[in-house]
């Protein structure tokens, strides 16, 4: 079969890439178990584990005080929590904590690239960059 010049020369270029490629990685010193010639045709890659699918946890929390945001933060920090935070313990006995609290809700909010939004009076929702708060009348932007 015939091929034109420049097929043949893509072809040529493409080996020696994939050529200086190999020896890169096998000679690095990391990879002694594997051949150095290139006999293997394949390179098996062990992962340790299975990947597994893990759902999203839609999770209420209570703050009653200062302390109990930490939890709602770790659980956040995951990537795989939804959190539906009642702040109206905190709300009725002080208000400078709530405002601690909120505020610190919103750096971790901003750091994990999530949302945050108040339903109501009593309750803030924070949810991770993969979701998006829905907006209307009865949900609002959180203030400090």
């Amino acid at each position: 079969m015939y091929y034109p010049n420049y097929i043949v020369e893509a072809k040529v270029i493409m080996k020696e890439h994939l050529e200086r490629l190999k020896e890169k990685i096998f000679s690095s010193g990391k990879n002694k178990e594997y051949d150095q010639t290139g006999s293997s045709d394949y390179l098996e890659i062990d992962t340790g584990k299975e990947a597994k699918r893990t759902k999203i946890i839609i999770r209420p929390f209570v703050i009653e005080n200062f302390d109990d945001v930490k939890p709602a933060l770790d659980a956040l920090r995951e990537g795989y929590t939804i959190a539906l935070i009642n702040i109206k313990p905190l709300k009725d006995k002080d208000i400078v904590e709530l405002k601690r609290t909120v505020n610190k809700l919103k750096k971790t909010c901003d750091a994990i690239e999530g949302d945050i939004a108040g339903f109501g009076e009593d309750w803030i929702v924070v949810s991770p960059n993969f979701a998006q708060i829905y907006r209307n009348k009865q949900t609002e932007e959180v203030k400090e």
